[in-house]
């Protein structure tokens, strides 16, 4: 049913996903699996700025409440956890977020694992939604 369907072989900024994969493995490398969100966060964000790439850190996303960890170069999402496992919910309010702000592509963090294992996380469309539900 998908075979022919262009967007499921498709990966989204490979390039600036990678970069951002790489500065989570360093950041995992040097903090370790025990540091705190925030920290993780903070040098994520070090490491940003110091490439100079684009980023909004800690954006309330709509009426919700809720907050995002990162949009970088207004094209990814990145959602920082620091669980013993990453969750359903976790992948849900992911995908929440993609919906809320457009953008196509999000990457599930959790520096809590013993070896980081970064999410891909893809917009799900709206319509498509529809036809499983």
């Amino acid at each position: 049913m998908f075979a022919n369907d262009t967007n499921t072989t498709k990966v989204f900024y490979p390039e600036l996903s990678y970069l951002i994969i790489g500065i989570c493995f360093d950041v995992h490398n040097t903090l370790g699996r025990f540091s705190r969100e925030k920290q993780y966060g903070d040098l994520v964000e070090k490491q940003l700025r110091s490439i100079n790439t684009p980023y909004m850190r800690e954006l309330r996303v709509s009426e919700t409440g809720n907050i995002l960890d990162f949009i970088i170069e207004d094209k990814i999402l990145l959602e920082i956890k620091t669980r013993r496992f990453i969750t359903k919910e976790d992948y849900f309010q992911t995908q929440r977020y993609l919906q809320s702000t457009g953008l196509k592509l999000g990457l599930l963090v959790n520096f809590q694992s013993r070896y980081l294992n970064p999410k891909r996380i893809i917009r799900i469309e709206t319509d498509v939604r529809k036809k499983f539900i």
